[in-house]
């Protein structure tokens, strides 16, 4: 996890607004994208903390009220999705491909019960009703990923260093560092 001396002031770099609290950027890294913000929620002190010399080209930054997301130093990202109810951390030198999605929940209940009782919650007639707990587990991808385009990376899922990620895969399960993986569900293909 990357650790930032709190004297540091603020530095705005996000071409399209102000960022918001809780978000810290590293020397040399830039945020592109009016979208990337409009629904970053998370209440921590530090919600959002990229390394230096990083560019977020076109990426969404979802995160809920307890959501925590760090990236490394010099990271590329474009027109990815980072939706974080609890925590996600990407390492050093990781590059993801456009239309790369990463979820640590699910979001709503997988029982279809739970699914009913969460969409009253949810609706004007819920009236304040709670919604049911949701599983969530945090993704972390260690340093020299690199990942495709198109790819979806589940909760709960450990990334290792190295890895390469075929375009299009869809990763449910934890990674061994120095693989290439594939498909739907992904599989190990081979070493990198």
């Amino acid at each position: 996890m990357i650790t930032m001396e709190k004297s540091e002031p603020p530095v705005e770099r996000w071409e399209d607004g102000t960022l918001p609290a809780g978000v810290i950027l590293g020397e040399g890294t830039i945020i592109k994208g009016k979208t990337a913000l409009r629904r970053f929620f998370s209440e921590q002190e530090t919600g959002l903390i990229i390394g230096r010399e990083c560019v977020m080209d076109g990426v969404q930054f979802a995160a809920g009220k307890d959501g925590r997301i760090s990236i490394g130093d010099r990271c590329y990202l474009t027109n990815v999705v980072l939706m974080c109810e609890l925590e996600i951390q990407i390492g050093n030198r990781v590059m993801i491909g456009w239309n790369s999605a990463i979820a640590d929940s699910d979001f709503h209940p997988i029982d279809p019960a739970l699914r009913i009782e969460d969409a009253i919650a949810c609706s004007p007639g819920g009236k304040g009703r709670a919604r049911p707990a949701i599983e969530r587990k945090e993704v972390i991808i260690e340093d020299d990923v690199w990942i495709g385009p198109s790819v979806t990376i589940l909760k709960g899922v450990r990334i290792g260093a190295g890895a390469f990620i075929e375009p299009g895969s869809m990763i449910t399960r934890d990674v061994p560092a120095g693989m290439r993986v594939g498909g739907n569900p992904a599989t190990v293909i081979g070493k990198v």
